[in-house]
């Protein structure tokens, strides 16, 4: 059976890369359905969010996971240069509908009225406002073909939240109706005529009995043909909706019931997220093949808690992210105090801000890549309110093999155009702890912390201090360079230092934790070097670097300012070391150009002295 090959195909290649494994189990025979009643690409399928895709990946060529999400392999998400059926590459969820509003539009406008556009979306991208703005959209487009799959598995990445989850669940609960009416239909019709007579007259009450108890009409009251719900591991009964859907020439839902994990036994009995993501797992028992090293999140999750210990004013905030961000203790320990608002973040931040107003101090954790989704709330709700919210920002910076949307590179360029927000970029474990405290000791403005995915690096202590500045290193009796590590990459930095001595330059060697604003001691120990050199993984247009260039330069300072970071482009997946030497971000190739510039400014000073008139 084919459902069967694939499956076993998932576990066996997932289990070897790691991946999102428990969504693809769940939507094996809804793809298989899909693709047997649709013409990809002809007919455009859209996924929201993107990591439901490796069955259509499968049934459209994509077969060799050997490299799922490494460089040169597979990608984790959609990818239009991998294949023309795919459509939307981004994987930030509750798009995918306005993706397919535009695109049956298109249809029509250019005479291509009968191709049917099909989205499949999660029930936890439901929660998300806009597939609402675009429903109320698709609503007013009668005569365009767009059919809606509603992957309802009770979760996103843990079990889905809010009115909408509640709703979902009444729904779920229609299908012991249409096995009473399946029942009455072959009974009754065995009567004859009075059986078929009293059948039609049951039938006649199906739609009241399900408004009753299932209330569809919050889809048919804006005008979307509803069906279901279907049992979406029933790849007959999905065939047979979805034909329905397509030939109705309009907008329909089809609402498909499905298990997330389904067929993998580890996957099927973790409470947690039913192998959402995994590792390298060994197949026969799901179990890691090495076990994860304690991590950034691990750290947050644990400070979190012993804040909140202390401050009964702090609560805490996620986008359907609960665990993944870190706030499972918290929930644990706090339960009132937490607030899973589905994924809507920008609900999140201004929700945050009235909390701020009301007199409490919210944290809002999130991914950093995320919180792109929030921007204006965060400008307009949060900051110029001088609102005491503070984010904290889960994979800041290069994540690399969940690919373009998902590296969390574009938060410090874009937050810094933020009046009054303060960014703090932590090293270790010990200036997370630090920086997380002074971050909620601030009541009168956005407060930010971000860093990076993965397992902790060796704790990094200051040698010294100058104002608010860490000093990590010293070289030499003259220094020269000033060379600035934000968050993770002081670690780089300590090691530029150590290269620029080898070759008998003197340096300074700098964190300076608060990174946002530029602070004026960074200001002052700028001016006390020849060259400043500034290492990040954020962008390097915008970013720390170039505000600390122009904060040099509104003081009338013209130290130069080399600065490295993450170029302004979107990044195919491949691991962060292999990006971080891609962008020539390691401490070797970082020294190598500041000796060069140093060479460089005592070449020029030279020149200077020679062409210097005498007397």
């Amino acid at each position: 059976m084919l459902a069967k090959e694939i499956r076993d195909f998932l576990v066996a290649s997932v289990s070897r890369t790691g991946g999102h494994l428990g969504p693809n189990l769940g939507v094996v025979e809804l793809t298989i359905a899909i693709h047997r009643v649709f013409d990809s690409p002809a007919e455009h399928v859209v996924f929201d969010t993107g990591h439901q895709a490796y069955v259509h990946k499968l049934l459209t060529g994509r077969q060799d996971f050997s490299e799922l999400r490494q460089r040169g392999g597979v990608s984790g998400y959609p990818s239009r240069a991998e294949s023309d059926h795919d459509v939307v590459e981004n994987s930030h969820a509750s798009t995918a509908l306005s993706w397919a509003d535009g695109i049956a539009k298109a249809n029509q406008l250019r005479g291509l009225g009968d191709r049917s556009v099909v989205a499949v979306i999660g029930d936890g991208a439901l929660t998300g406002g806009m597939a609402w703005e675009a429903l109320n959209n698709i609503a007013d487009g009668q005569d365009r073909s767009l059919v809606i799959v509603v992957n309802d598995n009770g979760r996103s990445y843990a079990p889905t939240i809010g009115g909408l989850a509640h709703h979902l669940d009444a729904l779920r609960t229609t299908p012991s109706y249409e096995r009473v009416l399946g029942w009455g239909k072959r009974t009754l019709h065995r009567t004859g005529v009075p059986g078929r007579v009293a059948y039609d007259a049951l039938h006649g009450m199906k739609k009241g009995l399900k408004d009753v108890i299932a209330p569809q009409g919050l889809f048919e009251g804006l005008g979307i043909k509803y069906i279901g719900p279907v049992d979406g591991h029933d790849i007959d009964a999905m065939e047979t909706a979805l034909s329905r859907a397509k030939s109705f020439g309009g907008p329909v839902i089809v609402h498909a019931i499905t298990e997330k994990g389904r067929g993998y036994t580890p996957a099927e009995t973790d409470v947690a997220d039913r192998f959402h993501a995994v590792g390298v797992i060994h197949p026969e028992t799901g179990l890691p093949v090495a076990p994860s090293r304690f991590g950034w999140t691990s750290v947050f999750a644990g400070e979190i808690v012993e804040i909140g210990r202390r401050r009964s004013d702090v609560v805490a905030l996620t986008a359907a992210m609960l665990a993944p961000v870190g706030l499972a203790p918290f929930a644990e320990e706090f339960p009132d105090r937490v607030f899973d608002v589905g994924i809507a973040e920008q609900h999140a931040v201004t929700s945050a801000a009235g909390m701020a107003y009301a007199g409490l101090h919210p944290v809002v954790a999130l991914y950093a890549t995320f919180l792109n989704r929030g921007f204006d709330q965060v400008l307009m709700d949060v900051a110029l309110h001088r609102a005491g919210v503070t984010f904290v920002l889960d994979r800041a910076g290069l994540t690399g093999d969940d690919g373009a949307s998902h590296n969390g590179m574009w938060d410090i360029a874009m937050l810094r155009t933020v009046p009054g927000l303060r960014l703090a970029a932590p090293r270790d474990e010990a200036t997370l702890r630090a920086e997380l405290r002074e971050a909620v000791a601030v009541e009168d403005a956005p407060t930010v912390l971000r860093y990076p995915k993965g397992a902790l690096p060796q704790a990094l202590p200051a040698v010294g201090r100058q104002g608010s500045v860490d000093v990590l290193a010293r070289h030499g009796g003259v220094p020269r360079v000033l060379v600035v590590g934000v968050g993770v990459m002081a670690h780089t930095a300590v090691e530029v230092g150590a290269a620029l001595d080898a070759q008998g330059i003197g340096s300074t060697v700098v964190d300076p934790r608060w990174a946002l604003p530029v602070s004026d001691d960074l200001l002052v120990l700028a001016r006390q070097h020849d060259l400043v050199v500034t290492i990040e993984d954020g962008l390097a247009t915008n970013g720390v670097g170039s505000a600390l260039r122009d904060a040099l330069a509104a003081a009338g300072t013209d130290v130069p300012v080399r600065s490295h970071g993450v170029p302004q482009a979107f990044l195919d997946h491949a691991s962060r070391a292999q990006l971080v030497e891609q962008f020539h971000l390691r401490g070797q190739d970082i020294a190598r150009e500041a000796a060069s510039a140093v060479a460089g400014l005592a070449a020029s000073a030279e020149v200077r002295s020679v062409e210097r008139p005498a007397g």
